[in-house]
């Protein structure tokens, strides 16, 4: 119901109650953080950091921004041939409503700017994305692994790994099905395997997009974390790992206040880090998510796109 509203009806998203909840979860955390550590305390911190300190985690997460570009770009190629700087712009909108709106209605906006500016089916559209969804789950999967082993090197994480990697070609062999069956679910799993990518080389650069995605991203974010706590890298990492397994969180409120947090805390109460020194280096993580989102997302705008008129696959 809610991605025939978005399709037929344009770039409003999301249920009133989704926005109302957003909004209650979202004023909870500013009250509790201003009644507890004070936000005061917290902006102060960052008037320690140089524009040296804080000029590579910025870069690295616009790179990050370029390279989902690149990979939508990529993944449906040609079709989007000698059109990278709308996508980059559609790449980097999608990418902010992600980081804003509430209970991951961001997501729709992908399918809905595929529609408006290339004229992709809505539905076929979002069959893809759920691809590319689930090779980010499966890339983050592996970074778990490598986060295990940095705290305790021991052989036995290969083991870990292996048939975690062997899930690759065995996605890339359902992806190549001839699809069958009758019904919701046939027609269902047609579209899944017509949205899979074109070719085991597309899927196998698509990954690797992907990584370099992530490795970008995380490293930025341990970056910033690392400035506001004292921690083993490892332990940074499992911070910022816990934050961006938040996003696949169903509840999530705007601009992921509340879940993103908690997140963090989850990740790095475990490992004996103080609560008030581990809820300090969450909210500041996520400000500077915030900051960059709304500056990239603002600067995305700026790049030039025309429209296609004709949509080409009504799905």
């Amino acid at each position: 119901m809610r991605l025939r509203a978005l399709r037929d009806s344009g770039p409003w998203i999301g249920r009133a109650r989704d926005w109302g909840l957003g909004g209650i979860l979202l004023a909870i955390v500013v009250t509790s953080v201003a009644l507890t550590l004070g936000w005061g305390p917290i902006l102060a911190s960052w008037r320690a950091l140089t524009p040296a300190e804080l000029l590579p985690p910025m870069a690295l997460t616009a790179l990050s921004y370029c390279l989902r570009g690149v990979r939508i770009h990529d993944y449906f190629h040609p079709r989007l041939r000698g059109r990278f700087p709308a996508v980059l712009r559609l790449s980097v909108l999608h990418t902010t409503a992600n980081n804003l709106l509430p209970m991951r209605a961001g997501e729709l906006v992908f399918p809905w700017l595929m529609r408006r500016y290339f004229g992709h089916g809505f539905l076929s559209t979002t069959a893809s994305l759920i691809w590319i969804r689930l090779l980010d789950l499966h890339f983050l999967g592996l970074m778990g692994i490598l986060i295990l082993w940095l705290r305790h090197p021991t052989w036995l994480w290969s083991l870990v790994a292996l048939p975690w990697l062997l899930l690759l070609p065995i996605m890339g062999r359902l992806g190549h099905r001839q699809p069958n069956g009758q019904g919701r679910l046939g027609k269902a799993f047609r579209l899944m395997i017509d949205a899979a990518p074109a070719s085991t080389s597309r899927a196998l650069r698509i990954y690797l997009w992907t990584a370099l995605i992530w490795i970008s991203k995380l490293l930025a974010f341990a970056l910033v974390l690392r400035y506001f706590l004292a921690a083993e890298p490892w332990e940074v990492l499992l911070g910022v790992m816990g934050a961006e397994l938040s996003s696949v969180l169903p509840f999530h409120g705007i601009a992921g206040s509340g879940s993103y947090e908690l997140a963090v805390m989850t990740a790095l109460l475990p490992l004996g880090i103080d609560a008030a020194t581990a809820l300090t280096g969450a909210i500041n993580l996520h400000l500077f998510l915030l900051g960059v989102t709304l500056l990239l997302g603002a600067l995305a705008f700026l790049l030039p796109v025309r429209r296609d008129r004709q949509v080409t696959n009504v799905l």
